[in-house]
């Protein structure tokens, strides 16, 4: 019995293993020469990293640089997460780059944003006894939002618990007896709606009035004004006059007491001079009046005359 061979079969078979070796030696040979390589950096979260997986892209402002290698919690702290990243070589990762985590669209699936690095800053290294550079993190957007919310939640609860400790039976008692003393009080205002009318407009006529009498206020300010000028100008003259007449008394003064240091002496011994004088006329008057011819003779005694005996 004769075996047929399809030899266009074979034909087709042998050009399509043909053709993906072709395809599969291309493949690994742009593979082997576009190999990247990558440098493994850590980032420590303080947060769910619930929708983030293992192979999450690590993007650089939006830019692929890198995959999510491990995530794990950290054995010394439990509300700590540890991510290990994958980098390519060449990425520039500075010591002020910093990681957070983002969501994508609407689909919730998790992955990390690299922002900052200033271009004057140095590159991200290990510190000494890390394993792998540490970048630092920002809380995320759904982390700020909870604990804003929290934050919100808190203050609200306070002030719920507030206002009831406010509105108790015995202030709910006082702010009805306020509103109601309140209204009575709207009554009476409303039915005296015609008195006050009437005391607006007296106080609207008072207060021409009193615009009226200001235009008559600034000349009479600027009398006082002048007249303020004035008693100044006259406060100025008594006072240099009061300096002339002080200066003028220590003139004085000086002088009464240099005549009474000096002067007052001499004229008590003229005086005394005088009174001396005075007596020495004195006597003369009356020696004179006894015994005119004593201007003649002087004092001494009248010789005796002839027969004249001294003895009786």
């Amino acid at each position: 019995m004769d075996s047929k061979v399809n030899y266009a079969a074979v034909g087709v078979f042998v050009l399509a293993l043909s053709a993906v070796l072709v395809v599969a030696i291309l493949w690994l040979a742009v593979g082997a020469g576009g190999k990247k390589h990558y440098d493994l950096y850590m980032a420590i979260v303080n947060e769910s990293v619930a929708g983030l997986n293992v192979d999450a892209p690590v993007k650089y402002l939006g830019v692929d640089i890198g995959k999510v290698r491990t995530i794990q919690l950290n054995p010394s702290d439990p509300q700590e997460v540890q991510l290990i990243f994958a980098i390519e070589q060449g990425t520039p990762i500075k010591v002020d780059t910093e990681a957070v985590l983002k969501t994508q669209g609407l689909t919730g699936i998790a992955y990390v944003e690299l922002r900052g690095g200033a271009p004057s800053s140095l590159p991200l290294v290990a510190a000494p006894g890390q394993q792998y550079p540490v970048i630092r993190t920002r809380p995320s957007l759904s982390a700020r939002l909870e604990n804003v919310l929290t934050t919100v939640l808190a203050n609200l609860d306070r002030t719920a618990a507030n206002i009831n400790a406010l509105f108790d039976d015995e202030n709910r008692g006082e702010v009805k007896r306020i509103l109601a003393n309140t209204s009575l009080v709207l009554d009476t205002i409303a039915s005296q709606k015609t008195e006050i009318a009437s005391l607006i407009a007296n106080a609207a006529k008072t207060a021409d009035q009193t615009a009226r009498t200001a235009a008559h206020i600034d000349p009479m300010l600027a009398h006082i004004s002048k007249s303020a000028d004035a008693l100044e100008k006259m406060a100025n003259e008594t006072s240099i006059a009061a300096t002339s007449t002080k200066k003028t008394a220590q003139e004085v003064g000086t002088g009464v007491r240099q005549f009474t240091g000096e002067t007052l002496p001499e004229i008590e011994r003229l005086l005394g001079e005088l009174n001396v004088l005075s007596a020495s006329l004195r006597r003369l008057s009356d020696q004179t009046d006894h015994n005119p011819s004593s201007l003649l003779r002087g004092l001494q005694p009248v010789p005796l005359g002839p027969g004249e005996n001294t003895s009786p």
